[in-house]
């Protein structure tokens, strides 16, 4: 008990830095690195292509300006067909980013290493008021 009164101060430390590393848990998890900034610059600038993994309805209800849809399911299947340059980003959209962290690992392993997810979707998207096509 003495160790415990002695050296409070480590323990609150300890416990406020493993709060600091649950906190993006607690806010949703928001998967993938790609801020929506950084997005719109890789559109603008390098030409990268726009998939949103969400299913059809989801899609239809909002999506990325010029994003094409495959739903995830499909994904393995279709991405070839859709972006022939391997070399181009990829930018891979979901509701919140969970399906699109997924579908980065897809893309990766079908030989697209600059693909990547968007972090938090297009919840994040959004919030960051940028355009959004619905349709």
């Amino acid at each position: 008990m003495n160790f415990i009164i002695d050296n409070w101060y480590l323990i609150l430390l300890a416990l406020v830095s493993g709060a600091m590393l649950l906190a993006p848990l607690a806010k949703g998890g928001a998967g993938g690195t790609l801020s929506a900034a950084n997005a719109v610059q890789l559109i603008n600038r390098e030409k990268a292509v726009v998939i949103d993994v969400c299913e059809t309805e989801e899609f239809a209800a909002g999506h990325v300006n010029g994003a094409r849809n495959v739903p995830l399911g499909e994904l393995q299947e279709r991405l070839p067909g859709i972006v022939k340059n391997k070399a181009l980003p990829v930018i891979l959209v979901c509701a919140r980013g969970q399906r699109a962290q997924r579908a980065e690992g897809i893309a990766r392993k079908l030989g697209y290493p600059r693909a990547q997810a968007l972090a938090g979707g297009m919840k994040a998207w959004r919030e960051a008021n940028l355009p959004v096509e619905k349709g």
